[in-house]
């Protein structure tokens, strides 16, 4: 862990990274993508300096309340905000100042800020985003390996839908000949129709490789798929989006299932929800 002095944290679309870098050890993670200009290991946490105080100086200068979203580009549930506890500051100063939030994680610990979610969703609106990407617990472990279980962060989705907090899952992505299965699909929609998710994201099944996350994904391969780094070659040499061939099935199941059970699924609509701000106002009992 390092610390680096940065003089904004939102963005001009008011998206907050607190951090830069992840210790959950997905195998495809495409943050670690040489474009991304991340000079330092992608293990070695870099920590943006006084970010709490800087948001809040953001949020006074902001006209008018919107949505703030986090977890784009870094988890922010990493081992490290158990000790240091900036995404709970910041959430703090986001519900003081009367914001939205659309938050994505793999972590339970964002159990720990539970009360501040439910406030903001009283006031505003409050979206909690999970990444779920294969039904198989023991596949899970390992291109999901330093993080929690699906199965784990479908209880998580099951205690925001009981609390009345609005949840979206992202399936993506999918790894071609790993776990692009209709069975495995199937496994996760099971979990969103269980949980009342509101949406799904979904942008085609396949993965992303880039110079930087593609060498590290190529090595864990070799480590725990003997065989599967040659087959992906030959099938994609250096396509960025490497697309799996049961990608217009599984989509239809995607649609068919989405449709049935009224939940959100169009890319559009969903980040269309996603970036809608909604004040809610509380009348007055007259005696």
């Amino acid at each position: 862990m390092h610390y680096k002095e940065y003089k904004t944290i939102l963005s001009p679309s008011n998206n907050m990274n607190l951090y830069r870098g992840c210790t959950h050890g997905c195998i495809y993670c495409d943050s670690r993508s040489k474009c991304y200009q991340m000079n330092h290991d992608f293990e070695e946490i870099e920590v943006k300096k006084d970010a709490p105080r800087i948001l809040e100086a953001q949020l006074r200068r902001r006209r008018k309340p919107c949505i703030i979203a986090t977890g784009a580009m870094s988890d922010p549930y990493l081992h490290l905000e158990e000790e240091l506890g900036l995404t709970r500051q910041c959430l703090e100063l986001i519900e003081r100042y009367g914001f939205g939030l659309a938050i994505q994680t793999k972590s339970p610990r964002i159990l720990r800020d539970l009360d501040l979610l439910k406030r903001i969703q009283a006031r505003t609106k409050c979206v909690v985003q999970m990444t779920l990407t294969t039904y198989d617990e023991d596949l899970c472990r390992v291109i999901e390996p330093k993080v929690a279980t699906t199965f784990e962060r479908f209880k998580v989705l099951e205690i925001m839908r009981d609390e009345g907090i609005p949840t979206v899952v992202w399936i993506s992505p999918i790894l071609p000949f790993i776990n692009d299965t209709e069975e495995n699909l199937y496994g996760l929609l099971d979990y969103c129709i269980r949980a009342k998710v509101h949406a799904i994201l979904c942008f085609g099944f396949g993965v992303t490789l880039r110079e930087g996350n593609r060498e590290y994904f190529y090595q864990q391969l070799d480590a725990h798929f003997p065989g599967m780094k040659a087959r992906y070659i030959k099938y994609y040499g250096n396509s960025y989006v490497c697309t799996s061939p049961n990608n217009g099935r599984l989509m239809e199941v995607l649609r068919s299932v989405c449709e049935k059970h009224r939940i959100l699924w169009g890319t559009d609509q969903v980040f269309r929800y996603l970036r809608q701000f909604e004040q809610k106002t509380t009348q007055l009992t007259l005696w």
